[in-house]
């Protein structure tokens, strides 16, 4: 008779046990809301990488970088950071397209193009000089969208954060698309 009443306390003690530790994990403030900086380093994650990406030249992978990052973070800064990758990408191709460096247009096209291993085996022919024109019409499409998503948040922050990378852009003129401008801290 001893153990069915031992086997209900035990059942009921744990039952308790688990209800307390329920209410104590509602009280116990989590990584995230106390962690400020680790939330800063979560929310820069993308935005680190996209720098790299852009310091590397492989513009598709920071603008799937930046993109993550709207996902994960919307907002004003987001869709400018988008937008800023966008112009960088033109930055270079008019620098390239001044230089006439159309084998380096041919690989920012592949760069933009190519996602898979089969791109290796079967890639995407495009003449340089054709691709030129193509990634910038594409660009400028792809620029004016986040530019006017941008905007509709906050325009007055927008227009800060085009003036910091004007500023960027004039102590940079032969390299500004290799990277960002240092108030964004990426």
């Amino acid at each position: 008779m001893n153990k069915p009443f031992f086997f209900q306390h035990r059942l009921t003690s744990v039952v308790f046990c688990l209800f307390v530790s329920g209410l104590c994990g509602l009280f116990v403030p989590s990584t995230s809301m106390g962690g400020g900086s680790q939330h800063q380093m979560s929310l820069n994650a993308e935005l680190a990488r996209a720098k790299i990406f852009v310091q590397a030249g492989d513009y598709r992978r920071a603008v799937e970088a930046c993109q993550r990052h709207i996902d994960q973070h919307p907002s004003v800064e987001a869709y400018v950071y988008l937008a800023y990758v966008y112009q960088a990408i033109d930055g270079y191709l008019s620098f390239l397209a001044k230089k006439e460096d159309y084998v380096q247009v041919e690989q920012l096209s592949l760069n933009l193009t190519a996602r898979e291993v089969i791109d290796i085996i079967d890639p995407p022919n495009v003449m340089p000089r054709m691709a030129q024109e193509l990634i910038h019409e594409g660009l400028r499409q792809q620029f004016d969208i986040a530019a006017s998503m941008a905007n509709r948040l906050d325009r007055a922050r927008t227009d800060e954060l085009w003036l910091q990378q004007s500023a960027w852009r004039e102590s940079q003129p032969d390299s500004w698309w290799a990277g960002v401008p240092s108030e964004w801290n990426w």
